[in-house]
């Protein structure tokens, strides 16, 4: 679970989130929108602990992000909207690291590691560094080291960016399955018709603050509208005081 209680954030006198409280239960894919500047980024970053908020408490897996740090980390994972990896590893060496990292036995990383190179048809590059790979492939590497831990807890930031239409199909229906076996997956995106193709809910940020919350239905309820998330979407946020549910 993904909870944030009353979360501000600040930058010297610039308030980049505002007074945000928002539950995200586990199985669910919970996707979250608003335009550039209104607080997407800034919130990813506090709910996986690269922030701190200066007002609130965040809280994943029951675990306080600024108390519980590590307990927090280990039950999550975050796909940041570039992927980095380190030019100078092989992607096996990379995903063997990342097991490193969370002390996942030998026995089942070499499984796992079977399982998502095969699934995102990239075995047959795990052997070259990955500086020689192109973004679509750095960033099916990327998903398959934040699924080898089996996280509890998963935030993806624009997660399809640079794959391929094939990958990008293949991707939302893993994370889909990722939900349905029990875990919270938060996606922040622009691209409205992935929000309205896998989420379950939809969180709509503008200037800091909730404008909208719920499922697609919940979201046409409120704006008095039958359309497509676009339609919902530039309804709420051109609106001159967006307020919450």
């Amino acid at each position: 679970m993904i909870r944030l209680d009353r979360v501000t954030k600040n930058y010297g006198r610039k308030v980049a989130v505002r007074d945000l409280s928002l539950e995200v239960p586990p199985g669910e894919l919970f996707a979250f929108l608003g335009p550039n500047g209104a607080g997407k980024t800034t919130t990813v970053k506090m709910i996986v602990g690269l922030l701190r908020p200066t007002e609130g408490r965040v809280t994943v897996g029951g675990h306080d992000l600024q108390k519980e740090y590590l307990a927090a980390k280990r039950i999550l994972a975050y796909v940041p909207d570039q992927p980095y990896l380190y030019d100078k590893l092989s992607g096996y060496e990379f995903l063997n690291f990342i097991g490193d990292m969370y002390d996942i036995p030998r026995s089942e990383r070499r499984r796992e590691i079977d399982r998502w190179s095969d699934l995102f048809g990239m075995r047959e590059y795990l052997n070259l560094l990955t500086e020689s790979y192109s973004h679509g492939m750095k960033q099916r590497v990327v998903l398959a080291a934040t699924l080898l831990h089996r996280p509890k807890v998963i935030v993806l930031d624009e997660p399809l960016v640079g794959l391929d239409p094939h990958s990008a199909r293949l991707v939302k229906e893993v994370f889909r399955d990722q939900a349905r076996a029990g875990a919270t997956v938060f996606m922040s995106t622009h691209v409205l018709s992935i929000a309205e193709d896998v989420a379950q809910r939809i969180g709509i940020i503008r200037d800091g603050r909730l404008a909208a919350l719920g499922t697609l239905e919940d979201l046409r309820r409120r704006t008095g509208r039958d359309g497509r998330l676009e339609d919902l979407y530039f309804s709420i946020t051109d609106a001159a005081s967006p307020q919450p549910n």
